[in-house]
């Protein structure tokens, strides 16, 4: 059977966010961690924005260029035969030509979707207004359309992880908010940082389009966030930290009693880590 084109990818991308299952969509921030994802059988990839840039030794925020993050979207892509949809925080400029840019490079790189955020910087609490990101939106949906690929752009507010503004119109200014998104052409809309059931409910029922809630520590499970209709699940840059906290275990161990049982006593086999990243 012939491989997927882009274009194909970008179709059979969208098609899973409409069901009948929820779409689990794992983080990756590099090859290893792509493969092993893919290995374990999702149907799609999302890159981490914060694991890249971490990884790379960037902090969070856009500090990392565009140019280097789509070199490692890129390699991800590459290396695995699923869909790819890139974060790429909130598009590395502030205008539509910027955007435009930013879409032309994702699908260089050969992904099909990306996130697209409206704070204005990280820990601002400061959001791009509305007409603003509703024009970079369609930007980037042309862009990529004039190169033959229908993007799965992802349209994140980040209201609720940045707490911006009144708790108690949070939820009424998130449902604003992302449907002006969908209008402008996004095919899903994220709302990070919600995790109690009610709220997450009142976002399902507002929102005219699919849902994507983030997979934290205190936030339902999946099989209840699909039973509640939330379409999409993603997790961040959640496993690169926990992966950043075994490493850091690993590093307290060896210096402190040099188990060395205790530090590799369940590492991945190395013929099983040669399987994954030979060329398939």
């Amino acid at each position: 059977m012939a491989p997927l084109t882009q274009a194909e990818k970008a179709k059979l991308f969208l098609s899973l966010h409409h069901g009948p299952r929820i779409l689990v969509l794992p983080n990756a921030w590099d090859v290893a961690s792509a493969r092993i994802f893919e290995d374990a059988g999702f149907p799609a990839i999302a890159t981490t924005s914060s694991g890249i840039a971490n990884s790379l030794g960037y902090p969070d925020g856009q500090v990392i260029g565009r140019d280097e993050m789509l070199e490692v979207v890129a390699r991800i892509v590459r290396a695995v035969s699923v869909p790819v949809t890139a974060d790429m925080e909130s598009g590395y400029g502030e205008t539509p030509d910027d955007m435009a840019a930013t879409a032309h490079g994702v699908i260089e790189a050969g992904a099909v979707g990306l996130n697209l955020e409206d704070a204005v910087g990280e820990g601002s609490g400061e959001l791009f207004e509305v007409p603003l990101q509703t024009e970079k939106i369609r930007a980037m949906i042309d862009a990529a359309k004039k190169m033959g690929v229908d993007l799965v752009l992802n349209a994140r507010t980040d209201i609720y992880l940045e707490e911006i503004g009144e708790p108690s119109t949070r939820a009424e200014r998130t449902i604003e908010r992302l449907n002006a998104y969908r209008d402008a052409g996004a095919a899903c809309l994220f709302a990070p940082g919600v995790k109690d059931e009610a709220t997450i409910a009142q976002l399902v029922r507002g929102v005219r389009g699919p849902l994507n809630i983030l997979g934290v520590a205190g936030a339902p499970p999946v099989h209840v966030l699909e039973k509640m209709g939330v379409a999409r699940v993603s997790v961040g840059g959640g496993p690169m930290r926990v992966t950043m906290t075994l490493v850091s275990r690993i590093a307290k161990r060896l210096r402190d009693d040099g188990d060395f049982s205790a530090m590799f006593g369940e590492a991945m086999p190395f013929a099983e880590a040669n399987r994954l990243m030979s060329k398939r």
